[in-house]
Protein backbone atom coordinates (compact mmCIF):
# COMPACT_ATOMS: atom_id res chain seq x y z
CA UNK A 1 0.00 0.00 0.00
CA UNK A 2 1.00 3.46 -0.67
CA UNK A 3 -0.10 6.88 -0.01
CA UNK A 4 1.33 8.77 -3.37
CA UNK A 5 2.26 8.15 -7.12
CA UNK A 6 5.54 8.04 -7.74
CA UNK A 7 5.65 11.15 -10.29
CA UNK A 8 3.21 13.20 -7.73
CA UNK A 9 5.64 12.73 -4.82
CA UNK A 10 8.70 13.60 -7.27
CA UNK A 11 7.09 16.92 -8.68
CA UNK A 12 6.56 18.09 -4.59
CA UNK A 13 10.12 17.31 -3.91
CA UNK A 14 11.99 18.60 -6.56
CA UNK A 15 11.66 21.90 -6.57
CA UNK A 16 12.12 21.53 -2.32
CA UNK A 17 15.53 20.14 -2.97
CA UNK A 18 16.41 22.83 -4.96
CA UNK A 19 14.43 25.60 -2.17
CA UNK A 20 15.47 24.17 0.96
CA UNK A 21 19.18 25.31 0.36
CA UNK A 22 18.53 28.73 -0.49
CA UNK A 23 16.71 29.14 2.35
CA UNK A 24 19.62 27.80 4.48
CA UNK A 25 21.67 30.64 2.69
CA UNK A 26 19.21 33.29 3.16
CA UNK A 27 18.44 32.42 6.96
CA UNK A 28 20.71 32.65 9.71
CA UNK A 29 22.38 35.42 12.28
CA UNK A 30 22.49 37.90 9.44
CA UNK A 31 19.67 37.02 7.28
CA UNK A 32 20.57 38.09 3.22
CA UNK A 33 18.05 39.16 0.44
CA UNK A 34 16.87 36.38 -1.83
CA UNK A 35 17.99 38.12 -4.58
CA UNK A 36 21.55 38.28 -3.28
CA UNK A 37 22.09 34.97 -2.96
CA UNK A 38 20.17 34.42 -6.57
CA UNK A 39 23.08 36.94 -7.31
CA UNK A 40 26.13 35.37 -5.39
CA UNK A 41 24.70 31.76 -6.69
CA UNK A 42 24.65 33.06 -10.42
CA UNK A 43 28.48 34.59 -10.40
CA UNK A 44 29.21 31.62 -8.94
CA UNK A 45 28.28 29.43 -11.51
CA UNK A 46 29.75 32.05 -14.60
CA UNK A 47 32.64 32.23 -12.23
CA UNK A 48 32.60 36.29 -11.93
CA UNK A 49 33.40 36.10 -8.36
CA UNK A 50 35.65 38.69 -7.75
CA UNK A 51 39.17 37.93 -5.30
CA UNK A 52 38.45 36.74 -2.04
CA UNK A 53 39.14 40.05 -0.59
CA UNK A 54 37.08 42.23 -2.27
CA UNK A 55 33.56 40.83 -2.44
CA UNK A 56 31.47 42.10 -0.14
CA UNK A 57 29.93 40.94 2.95
CA UNK A 58 27.04 39.43 1.96
CA UNK A 59 28.85 37.83 -0.96
CA UNK A 60 30.93 36.59 1.81
CA UNK A 61 28.56 34.94 3.90
CA UNK A 62 26.34 33.13 1.15
CA UNK A 63 30.03 31.72 -0.77
CA UNK A 64 32.31 31.12 1.75
CA UNK A 65 30.05 29.88 4.81
CA UNK A 66 26.76 29.41 4.57
CA UNK A 67 26.59 28.05 0.78
CA UNK A 68 29.33 24.80 1.36
CA UNK A 69 27.13 24.33 4.54
CA UNK A 70 23.90 24.01 2.83
CA UNK A 71 25.43 21.58 -0.05
CA UNK A 72 27.01 19.59 3.11
CA UNK A 73 23.86 19.39 4.89
CA UNK A 74 22.23 17.37 1.51
CA UNK A 75 25.18 15.41 0.75
CA UNK A 76 24.92 14.01 4.69
CA UNK A 77 21.44 13.99 4.62
CA UNK A 78 21.12 12.12 1.18
CA UNK A 79 23.95 9.35 2.27
CA UNK A 80 22.88 8.72 5.57
CA UNK A 81 19.41 8.23 3.88
CA UNK A 82 20.45 5.83 1.71
CA UNK A 83 23.02 3.87 3.89
CA UNK A 84 20.00 3.70 6.31
CA UNK A 85 18.12 1.97 3.26
CA UNK A 86 20.30 -0.60 2.29
CA UNK A 87 20.85 -1.54 5.70
CA UNK A 88 17.72 -2.15 5.69
CA UNK A 89 17.14 -4.16 2.73
CA UNK A 90 20.17 -6.27 3.65
CA UNK A 91 18.58 -7.54 7.05
CA UNK A 92 14.83 -7.30 6.30
CA UNK A 93 14.67 -5.32 9.61
CA UNK A 94 13.17 -2.03 9.29
CA UNK A 95 14.61 -0.66 12.29
CA UNK A 96 17.88 -0.91 11.18
CA UNK A 97 20.06 2.38 10.21
CA UNK A 98 23.92 2.63 10.70
CA UNK A 99 23.86 3.92 13.99
CA UNK A 100 21.40 1.08 15.26
CA UNK A 101 23.95 -1.31 13.36
CA UNK A 102 27.39 -0.72 14.45
CA UNK A 103 29.00 1.32 11.40
CA UNK A 104 28.92 4.62 12.76
CA UNK A 105 29.92 4.02 16.25
CA UNK A 106 33.07 1.68 14.48
CA UNK A 107 33.74 5.00 12.07
CA UNK A 108 33.48 7.47 15.85
CA UNK A 109 36.34 4.95 17.02
CA UNK A 110 38.27 5.55 14.47
CA UNK A 111 38.34 9.02 14.46
CA UNK A 112 38.64 9.70 18.30
CA UNK A 113 41.69 7.73 17.83
CA UNK A 114 42.65 10.14 15.36
CA UNK A 115 41.68 13.23 17.07
CA UNK A 116 43.33 12.17 20.21
CA UNK A 117 46.23 11.08 18.58
CA UNK A 118 46.69 7.41 18.83
CA UNK A 119 46.86 6.79 15.50
CA UNK A 120 48.31 10.41 14.71
CA UNK A 121 49.84 9.15 11.21
CA UNK A 122 46.61 8.64 9.29
CA UNK A 123 44.18 11.32 8.55
CA UNK A 124 40.66 11.64 10.35
CA UNK A 125 38.84 9.97 7.14
CA UNK A 126 40.36 6.80 6.65
CA UNK A 127 41.05 6.57 10.52
CA UNK A 128 37.14 6.31 10.21
CA UNK A 129 36.50 3.85 7.24
CA UNK A 130 39.14 1.53 9.09
CA UNK A 131 37.21 1.57 12.11
CA UNK A 132 33.82 1.30 10.13
CA UNK A 133 35.40 -1.81 8.53
CA UNK A 134 36.54 -2.94 11.67
CA UNK A 135 32.75 -2.91 12.88
CA UNK A 136 31.41 -4.83 9.81
CA UNK A 137 33.74 -7.16 10.19
CA UNK A 138 33.53 -8.44 13.28
CA UNK A 139 29.32 -8.21 12.82
CA UNK A 140 30.11 -10.69 9.91
CA UNK A 141 31.84 -13.13 11.94
CA UNK A 142 29.79 -13.08 14.69
CA UNK A 143 26.73 -13.85 12.38
CA UNK A 144 28.41 -16.22 10.13
CA UNK A 145 24.77 -18.53 10.16
CA UNK A 146 23.28 -16.38 8.30
CA UNK A 147 20.24 -15.39 10.05
CA UNK A 148 18.87 -11.80 9.98
CA UNK A 149 18.13 -11.71 13.26
CA UNK A 150 21.70 -12.55 14.59
CA UNK A 151 23.16 -10.00 11.99
CA UNK A 152 21.00 -7.67 14.14
CA UNK A 153 21.59 -8.52 17.39
CA UNK A 154 25.31 -8.56 16.58
CA UNK A 155 25.12 -5.09 15.13
CA UNK A 156 23.78 -3.75 18.37
CA UNK A 157 26.03 -5.48 20.14
CA UNK A 158 29.19 -4.37 18.30
CA UNK A 159 27.62 -1.03 18.58
CA UNK A 160 27.72 -0.47 22.36
CA UNK A 161 31.29 -2.78 22.27
CA UNK A 162 33.03 0.23 20.22
CA UNK A 163 31.07 3.36 21.84
CA UNK A 164 32.49 1.48 25.62
CA UNK A 165 36.37 2.00 23.91
CA UNK A 166 35.76 4.86 23.23
CA UNK A 167 34.58 6.28 25.93
CA UNK A 168 37.47 4.27 27.57
CA UNK A 169 39.73 6.50 25.14
CA UNK A 170 38.09 9.73 25.77
CA UNK A 171 38.43 8.68 30.27
CA UNK A 172 42.29 8.70 29.73
CA UNK A 173 42.67 11.55 27.18
CA UNK A 174 43.68 15.49 28.06
CA UNK A 175 40.62 17.79 28.57
CA UNK A 176 41.64 19.63 25.25
CA UNK A 177 41.38 16.82 23.23
CA UNK A 178 37.42 15.62 25.16
CA UNK A 179 36.39 18.94 23.99
CA UNK A 180 37.39 18.90 20.80
CA UNK A 181 35.64 14.93 20.77
CA UNK A 182 32.36 16.33 22.53
CA UNK A 183 32.39 19.09 19.62
CA UNK A 184 32.66 16.74 16.55
CA UNK A 185 30.25 14.41 18.40
CA UNK A 186 27.25 16.14 18.59
CA UNK A 187 27.56 16.94 14.62
CA UNK A 188 27.33 19.95 13.03
CA UNK A 189 27.88 21.54 9.16
CA UNK A 190 29.47 24.83 11.02
CA UNK A 191 32.83 24.10 9.76
CA UNK A 192 31.72 22.70 6.23
CA UNK A 193 34.19 24.65 3.46
CA UNK A 194 34.55 24.26 -0.24
CA UNK A 195 37.52 21.68 0.09
CA UNK A 196 36.01 19.84 2.83
CA UNK A 197 32.99 19.18 0.64
CA UNK A 198 35.14 16.89 -1.74
CA UNK A 199 35.81 13.52 -0.69
CA UNK A 200 32.32 13.31 1.21
CA UNK A 201 30.36 14.28 -1.63
CA UNK A 202 32.14 11.89 -4.20
CA UNK A 203 32.13 9.27 -2.26
CA UNK A 204 28.14 9.69 -1.58
CA UNK A 205 28.02 10.10 -5.28
CA UNK A 206 30.17 7.07 -6.63
CA UNK A 207 28.60 5.21 -3.51
CA UNK A 208 25.14 5.77 -4.62
CA UNK A 209 25.46 4.43 -8.30
CA UNK A 210 26.56 0.99 -7.22
CA UNK A 211 23.68 1.20 -5.01
CA UNK A 212 21.41 2.25 -8.02
CA UNK A 213 22.65 -0.15 -10.18
CA UNK A 214 22.08 -2.95 -7.93
CA UNK A 215 18.56 -1.48 -6.72
CA UNK A 216 16.61 -5.10 -7.98
CA UNK A 217 19.20 -7.63 -6.13
CA UNK A 218 18.55 -5.67 -3.33
CA UNK A 219 14.91 -5.53 -3.31
CA UNK A 220 14.86 -9.53 -4.02
CA UNK A 221 16.94 -9.47 -1.04
CA UNK A 222 14.28 -7.81 1.26
CA UNK A 223 11.63 -10.88 0.38
CA UNK A 224 14.17 -13.29 1.52
CA UNK A 225 17.20 -15.26 1.13
CA UNK A 226 15.19 -18.20 -0.70
CA UNK A 227 13.87 -15.75 -3.29
CA UNK A 228 16.83 -13.62 -3.80
CA UNK A 229 18.71 -17.47 -4.66
CA UNK A 230 15.83 -18.35 -6.78
CA UNK A 231 16.24 -14.98 -8.19
CA UNK A 232 19.78 -15.84 -9.22
CA UNK A 233 20.93 -13.31 -6.72
CA UNK A 234 24.68 -14.38 -4.64
CA UNK A 235 23.07 -13.52 -1.70
CA UNK A 236 26.09 -12.83 0.74
CA UNK A 237 28.38 -11.62 -1.29
CA UNK A 238 25.90 -8.70 -2.25
CA UNK A 239 25.74 -8.47 1.71
CA UNK A 240 28.83 -8.41 2.64
CA UNK A 241 29.51 -5.53 -0.67
CA UNK A 242 26.51 -3.89 0.35
CA UNK A 243 27.75 -3.55 4.14
CA UNK A 244 31.48 -2.51 3.25
CA UNK A 245 29.82 0.19 0.52
CA UNK A 246 27.54 1.89 3.67
CA UNK A 247 29.94 1.28 6.01
CA UNK A 248 32.59 3.58 3.10
CA UNK A 249 29.51 6.34 3.08
CA UNK A 250 28.85 6.09 6.97
CA UNK A 251 32.55 6.25 7.94
CA UNK A 252 33.01 9.64 5.30
CA UNK A 253 30.22 11.73 6.35
CA UNK A 254 30.98 10.86 10.14
CA UNK A 255 34.50 11.94 10.16
CA UNK A 256 33.45 15.25 8.01
CA UNK A 257 30.35 16.09 10.54
CA UNK A 258 30.59 13.89 12.99
CA UNK A 259 27.74 12.22 14.78
CA UNK A 260 24.57 12.97 13.48
CA UNK A 261 21.93 9.69 14.01
CA UNK A 262 18.61 8.48 12.92
CA UNK A 263 18.86 10.15 9.64
CA UNK A 264 18.81 6.23 8.31
CA UNK A 265 16.02 5.09 10.24
CA UNK A 266 13.62 7.50 9.89
CA UNK A 267 13.38 8.54 6.11
CA UNK A 268 13.72 4.74 4.31
CA UNK A 269 10.69 4.56 6.55
CA UNK A 270 8.99 7.30 5.43
CA UNK A 271 9.33 7.00 2.06
CA UNK A 272 8.73 3.09 2.44
CA UNK A 273 4.85 4.66 3.76
CA UNK A 274 4.54 7.10 1.03
CA UNK A 275 5.54 5.30 -1.64
CA UNK A 276 5.21 1.65 -1.00
CA UNK A 277 8.32 -1.11 -0.70
CA UNK A 278 10.38 -1.83 -3.44
CA UNK A 279 9.37 0.74 -5.59
CA UNK A 280 11.85 1.48 -8.55
CA UNK A 281 12.04 5.17 -7.36
CA UNK A 282 12.11 4.08 -3.93
CA UNK A 283 16.03 5.31 -3.42
CA UNK A 284 15.91 8.18 -5.43
CA UNK A 285 12.71 9.70 -3.17
CA UNK A 286 14.91 8.60 0.03
CA UNK A 287 18.17 10.26 -1.47
CA UNK A 288 15.87 13.55 -1.80
CA UNK A 289 13.83 13.29 1.70
CA UNK A 290 16.95 12.66 3.01
CA UNK A 291 18.69 15.93 1.87
CA UNK A 292 15.53 18.27 2.57
CA UNK A 293 15.19 17.02 6.03
CA UNK A 294 18.76 17.21 6.90
CA UNK A 295 18.96 20.81 5.40
CA UNK A 296 15.93 21.62 7.68
CA UNK A 297 16.98 20.66 10.69
CA UNK A 298 20.44 22.78 10.41
CA UNK A 299 18.05 25.69 9.71
CA UNK A 300 16.11 24.50 12.81
CA UNK A 301 19.40 24.20 14.50
CA UNK A 302 20.44 28.08 14.04
CA UNK A 303 16.90 29.82 14.58
CA UNK A 304 15.61 27.66 17.46
CA UNK A 305 17.24 29.50 20.01
CA UNK A 306 17.83 33.24 19.73
CA UNK A 307 21.62 33.87 20.06
CA UNK A 308 22.86 30.16 20.22
CA UNK A 309 23.08 27.47 18.01
CA UNK A 310 22.27 24.00 18.50
CA UNK A 311 24.25 20.39 17.28
CA UNK A 312 22.13 19.35 14.60
CA UNK A 313 23.06 15.79 16.03
CA UNK A 314 21.21 16.14 18.96
CA UNK A 315 18.30 17.27 17.14
CA UNK A 316 18.26 14.59 14.69
CA UNK A 317 18.43 12.83 18.17
CA UNK A 318 15.42 13.94 19.42
CA UNK A 319 13.00 13.49 16.20
CA UNK A 320 14.47 10.11 16.03
CA UNK A 321 13.65 8.73 19.02
CA UNK A 322 10.17 10.01 18.98
CA UNK A 323 9.88 8.68 15.61
CA UNK A 324 11.54 5.59 17.04
CA UNK A 325 8.88 5.23 20.15
CA UNK A 326 5.93 5.51 17.72
CA UNK A 327 6.79 2.95 15.22
CA UNK A 328 6.58 0.69 18.20
CA UNK A 329 3.55 1.77 19.65
CA UNK A 330 2.03 1.66 16.05
CA UNK A 331 3.04 -1.92 15.82
CA UNK A 332 2.21 -2.89 19.56
CA UNK A 333 -1.33 -1.62 18.50
CA UNK A 334 -1.34 -3.55 15.53
CA UNK A 335 -0.68 -6.57 17.43
CA UNK A 336 -3.14 -5.81 19.76
CA UNK A 337 -5.47 -5.31 17.44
Amino acid sequence: MRLFNANTLLLVLTPLVFFSPILAIIIGSANIEFENVIGAILRAINFDTPATGSLAISDRIIIELRMPRAIMAMVCGAGLAISGSVLQCVTRNPLADPYLFGISSGAALGAILAITGGIAFLPLPICAFLGSLIAVGMVMIMSRDGQVETLVLSGVAISFLLSSIANLILYFSDQQAIQAVLFWSLGSFANATWSSLFYPSLIVFLGSIIIFRFQRPLHALMVGNESAHTQGVAVLPLRLGMLMLTALITSSLVATCGGIGFVGLMVPHISRILLGAAHPAGLIVTAMMGAILMVSVDILSRVILPSQELPVGVMTAMMGSAFFISLLIKRQQKATR
